[in-house]
């Protein structure tokens, strides 16, 4: 089941340096919320700590609250690898694992979590690929590499492998930057079918993108290099690209900076 995350006061520290200051949203189940902003402005970070991998690097921390329905994700005795697992993402650049096969791809996190009868993976292995819209082009060789198809294949196969542990929500940081328009536009139409199914949060810096494919957006950006980067506005998709209620976020969107 889909689910909503609320946030609130959420501020993100690498070691001594403040990345983001007190932010505060909500994220509606089933619906697709776009992060936009200049450079450096923190979308990224803030991503990531919608699902605690910031704490991967070393000295990141965070102050505030993010809730997904009533849990709190950074609670007393809440483990960051369960988090990651009700919160999956898929990155900038397509991650399958090298050495193994499409299905073994598709299958580690399953494999990670529990116990499996081979039928039952196959089954799951398939309904997430079907879900990835990668299927058809690859029943044929789920034995080879992962690592041998195009590049627009190979970020719907880590889009495969992140939503067949059933995440409550997928997050996508900038997931068609390194692909060609071909490939970028079937990204799009899947996550279209994804928010059936999934909430999902994207970073993108396409702000033709953020028109098409969300249903809310949010304008980050920070007042000078060095300062921690802020949300500016959030709202319905089409506001914020038709009527922005913040002079920053026109400006953004109409190409006077950023």
């Amino acid at each position: 089941m889909a689910k909503r995350i609320d946030v609130s006061g959420l501020t993100a520290y690498y070691g001594s340096h403040k990345a983001i200051e007190d932010i505060s949203m909500t994220v509606e189940p089933r619906s697709v919320t776009a992060f936009i902003g200049p450079s450096g402005c923190g979308k990224s970070t803030f991503l990531r700590t919608l699902n605690r991998m910031h704490e991967v690097t070393p000295g990141g921390r965070v102050e505030g609250k993010v809730m997904l329905d009533d849990e709190d994700l950074y609670g007393t005795g809440i483990d960051p690898v369960s988090v990651r697992r009700e919160v999956g993402m898929v990155f900038q650049r397509p991650n399958p694992f090298p050495t193994m096969s499409i299905f073994d791809n598709v299958a580690a996190g399953l494999r990670l979590n529990g116990s499996y009868k081979k039928s039952e993976l196959a089954e799951v292995v398939e309904k997430s690929l079907k879900g990835a819209n990668l299927w058809n082009e690859v029943k044929d060789r789920l034995n080879k590499p992962g690592s041998g198809l195009s590049g627009g294949q190979q970020q719907r196969l880590c889009i495969a492998r992140a939503i067949a542990v059933e995440p409550k929500v997928l997050l996508m940081d900038e997931p068609c930057s390194a692909l060609d328009p071909i490939s970028t536009l079937a990204i799009e139409d899947l996550i279209g079918e994804l928010k059936e199914r999934f909430t999902i949060v994207i970073v993108t810096h396409n702000m033709q993108q953020a028109a098409r494919v969300s249903d809310r957006t949010a304008f980050f950006n920070l007042a000078a290099v060095g300062q921690p980067g802020k949300l500016i506005e959030i709202d319905e998709t089409e506001r914020i690209f038709s009527n922005p209620s913040v002079q920053a976020t026109e400006d953004y969107i109409s190409g006077r900076f950023g």
